[in-house]
């Protein structure tokens, strides 16, 4: 039986979308994750929720304990992980409220989980030893979903994450273009590497918070920015999450 773990946030912690939700506190050898886990059904379909920036938003990007994060929901009993994320995008045709489905993940990150590049070189991107770190089947899933209901979404992107509580400088951006990165997240990074080591199926839902902030100026995406557009969408990741756990017993 399927038990879907999803860790997002800006609503998605809401216990009103489970039926007959308990809260459960776990601890894990990476200390406390991110906040209690709300445990509950989806027509009938397990699912466990964790909010990766705490209940309403209270832990910044940086104090995110990702990887005690994917350890609770593994000591939960999660058979997939779905993970929402608000990103930047770097094309011009993702737009403010768009949805991506990443299927590629380059960690660009200078000083953490070094140990899992084949080689390090300053200023060159860096891959994660997994080829394919999002689970095909599961992506293929949410895909097919998004497409039935009509929901826009563009079905690969290659999602780059970057060190630091902020997202990038126009300067930034550009380089990441030129090796074809498509969205940026800063979050996600210790998240997958655990996920693949754990052999937990994982897929992640991104909604592009903004672009323009990369071309008009070299100022760092605000927390808050992110936020208030992540909240105003958050309906169609909910709606998409609604329409995929029911059938992830069922098809994979």
């Amino acid at each position: 039986m399927a038990r879907i773990g999803i860790i997002g946030g800006s609503g998605l912690d809401n216990p009103e979308i489970l039926n007959s939700p308990e809260e459960r506190h776990i601890k894990t050898p990476y200390g406390e994750p991110s906040s209690p886990l709300l445990i509950g059904k989806v027509e009938g379909t397990e699912v466990v929720i964790l909010a990766r920036h705490g209940r309403q938003h209270t832990i910044t990007p940086s104090k995110v304990n990702n990887r005690a994060n994917i350890w609770s929901l593994k000591e939960a009993g999660c058979t997939h992980i779905i993970a929402t994320t608000a990103c930047g995008s770097l094309r011009e045709e993702i737009g403010r409220g768009d949805l991506v489905i990443p299927d590629q993940f380059v960690d660009f990150t200078r000083h953490r989980n070094i140990t899992f590049f084949d080689s390090f070189e300053p200023g060159k991107m860096n891959h994660t030893p997994m080829a394919d770190p999002f689970d095909k089947n599961l992506r293929k899933l949410i895909i097919s979903v998004a497409g039935k209901n009509e929901i826009a979404f563009h079905e690969s992107g290659t999602m780059i994450t970057i060190e630091g509580p902020r997202f990038s400088t126009r300067a930034e951006s550009r380089m990441f273009r030129m090796w074809g990165a498509d969205i940026i997240n800063m979050s996600v990074a210790p998240e997958v590497i655990l996920a693949n080591e754990l052999a937990i199926p994982y897929a992640a839902i991104a909604m592009s918070t903004d672009y323009d902030c990369w071309k008009k100026d070299e100022e760092p995406v605000s927390w808050e920015a992110v936020i208030e557009v992540f909240n105003s969408n958050v309906s169609k990741v909910l709606r998409l999450l609604l329409e995929v756990v029911p059938l992830v017993h069922q098809d994979l």
